[in-house]
């Protein structure tokens, strides 16, 4: 879709959303509303940079004859450019997943009870990361190591309505192998060892993202258990679902009641399996591509946490810094914002690989 069909469509809808029949519907009066905030920005800025080329071009005319016309001729020159750079990158195609809250999975892996004390750490720094930004935090699902870390670990996170940025904007990325090369608290000779953590980060699906049959799920009830396997429920509260037709399974024991742990489990799988569609029609769509771009790849190792220097090193971009103290307190901001700058360049240079082969 080009800029003009987009300013049409954005007038169109500023006509619908102004009917009041429209919101007597909420589900589509959401709809709308959404798509409208997401023009929104790329109309504003269009028709800031017809303004800015109007006065630059009055400002020319007269630059020979005032000098502060020239002056002010340049001014509007730089700002013709950022508003032509801010309108490109506005019109790069989005991520259909931006807007949306995730689930975020913590698994201890390789190095044993340091590899969950880790798992625990890792899920304290993205907790504070969340409540610097004004991020709602739910654990849904947890499994307590014996020293006080996670043998895993799921939690939901949402933005606010009011915050224009969704959480998977800024999460996605955080899928992959994560590293950490520490003296453990278990080692009495004081050497370094590597462990390693997993992230799974899906975004949230809701009920109308995701189809579930019924007749496609086993679902299993068993006891609670806690660190060390001792029971902490005397009633079958637990429940495991298996989803067949993709062989997901994902299992919940945190709430009290067998129906609030069935609900959680559903939860979880919905967005697993949102985020399975959508990883197969990316592959479909753009296998030669994925297989050449690599910075933003969240199946690989994607990052080193090294305390004694601390280092903290994403892989996929080359960031390093060395204020890891403060990244594990939450000051996750730099890190993230390193893989969006590289997601976008992609975005960009698809977008302009995709015009240049465009028939003339």
């Amino acid at each position: 879709m080009n800029l003009d069909d987009l300013i049409s469509e954005y007038g169109d809808l500023e006509g619908r959303l102004a009917d009041p029949a429209v919101h007597a519907d909420q589900a589509l009066a959401r709809k709308l509303g959404k798509r409208y905030a997401e023009l929104r920005p790329i109309v504003e800025t269009y028709r800031e940079l017809g303004s800015t080329e109007d006065d630059l071009s009055a400002a020319l005319e007269l630059a020979s004859e005032d000098e502060a016309f020239a002056a002010e001729a340049t001014v509007l020159e730089k700002r013709k450019g950022d508003l032509e750079e801010r309108l490109r990158h506005l019109l790069v195609p989005r991520d259909p997943s931006d807007d949306k809250d995730v689930i975020l999975e913590v698994k201890a892996g390789e190095g044993g009870e340091e590899s969950a004390l880790f798992a625990g750490d890792l899920l304290r720094m993205y907790l504070r990361y969340a409540e610097r930004i004004g991020w709602k935090t739910e654990i849904i699902d947890s499994h307590p190591s014996d020293l006080g870390g996670y043998k895993d670990v799921t939690v939901a996170v949402k933005a606010k309505a009011s915050q224009e940025e969704g959480v998977w904007t800024r999460l996605k990325f955080e899928g992959g192998v994560h590293r950490v090369q520490r003296v453990p608290a278990t080692e009495s000779q004081g050497r370094i060892h590597t462990s390693a953590v997993g992230v799974l980060v899906t975004p949230e699906a809701e009920e109308v993202d995701v189809q579930i049959d019924p007749n496609d799920l086993r679902i299993d009830v068993y006891r609670s258990s806690g660190p060390g396997g001792q029971s902490v429920n005397t009633t079958d509260s637990a429940v495991r679902i298996t989803h067949e037709p993709t062989g997901v399974v994902v299992s919940c024991q945190n709430e009290k009641s067998q129906l609030q742990n069935k609900e959680q489990a559903l939860r979880i799988l919905r967005s697993r399996l949102l985020a399975m569609a959508q990883e197969e029609a990316e592959a479909a769509a753009s296998a030669e591509r994925k297989s050449q771009v690599r910075t933003v790849d969240r199946s690989e190792r994607v990052r080193t946490y090294n305390y004694p220097e601390n280092r903290i090193s994403d892989h996929r971009v080359g960031y390093k810094a060395y204020n890891l103290d403060q990244v594990l307190d939450g000051d996750l901001q730099n890190v993230t914002q390193a893989l969006v700058d590289a997601d976008m360049e992609r975005r960009l240079t698809e977008a302009q690989q995709s015009e240049a082969q465009q028939p003339s």
